[in-house]
């Protein structure tokens, strides 16, 4: 019984991954057709580079990729340096507010942040903020912190507290506890937990697209610049959402090992 069971669930499995990936296949070839071979569901066509060519010579794609760059390692860098000290505090100093604390600041990213908008752009106006990339990594940073506080507190809790206190014995201070013993410990679940802000923050297209227009706007914002009035260009599109997400693609596919074994860090004792 247990052989065929095995392979219904390869199958089912191999469905799934088929389904996840033929957007991004179908994508990927829209966009080497002609804009009117875009509404056709020919697989096999002669391609074009012709939908790229427009993208290019329209909007200047390397200054949108740069502020993704920026924006993206800027708010994982800074959640960083906050999430980190907060989850060590939390995990080896707990108090009895500890996990009222952790659940506020999880239950904070279930609140739609439409209904934060008005307040946030009201306060960025104020500070001159909009369309900067500062703001965008502020913005970008308060969004996933709940993230990272929660994932480090999470690898933190795997470390026993007694090697801590043996670092204490002999001396260690707080940043010798955190730089000496608890990074080289939860090394891989703090490595897939920027890898995971880093894709969170490629991919984040509201904030985006309400607090920047030109001068910070990120490959998401390039994106809807292709949906007008006149229609959506299925071509144009196409090749303007492959340009945006191939080097978040390639990153993944890249660190994937790495992202997996963070992931499932002290899941096995």
């Amino acid at each position: 019984m247990k052989e065929p069971s095995k392979w219904l669930w390869g199958i089912f499995a191999w469905l799934v991954a088929l389904a996840i990936f033929f957007p991004i296949f179908w994508m990927a070839i829209t966009a080497f057709k002609t804009e009117k071979g875009a509404y056709s569901p020919d697989i096999i066509f002669m391609p074009t580079l012709e939908s790229f060519g427009d993208v290019f010579a329209r909007s200047n794609y390397f200054a949108y990729a740069l502020n993704s760059i920026v924006i993206s390692l800027g708010s994982t860098i800074v959640c960083f340096l906050i999430a980190v000290p907060a989850a060590y505090k939390m995990c080896f100093f707990p108090t009895q507010k500890t996990q009222d604390t952790l659940l506020w600041m999880l239950s904070t990213k279930m609140m739609p942040a439409v209904g934060v908008l008005l307040p946030i752009y009201v306060l960025f106006k104020t500070f001159h903020l909009l369309d900067s990339v500062p703001g965008l990594i502020i913005i970008y940073t308060l969004m996933n912190l709940p993230i990272a506080v929660w994932m480090s507190y999470t690898y933190f809790s795997e470390i026993p507290g007694a090697i801590l206190e043996a670092g204490r014995i002999d001396g260690a201070s707080i940043w010798d506890e955190l730089w000496h013993l608890l990074r080289p410990m939860a090394l891989p679940g703090l490595s897939s937990t920027g890898l995971l802000l880093v894709i969170m923050a490629w991919n984040e297209a509201f904030w985006s697209l309400n607090l920047s227009s030109a001068n910070a706007a990120p490959l998401t914002v390039f994106i809807a610049g292709y949906s007008s009035p006149e229609g959506l260009f299925w071509a144009k599109l196409s090749a303007a959402s492959l340009l945006a997400v191939a080097p978040i693609m390639v990153l993944g596919w890249l660190t994937q090992k790495q992202l997996v074994r963070g992931l499932t860090f002290g899941a096995v004792k």
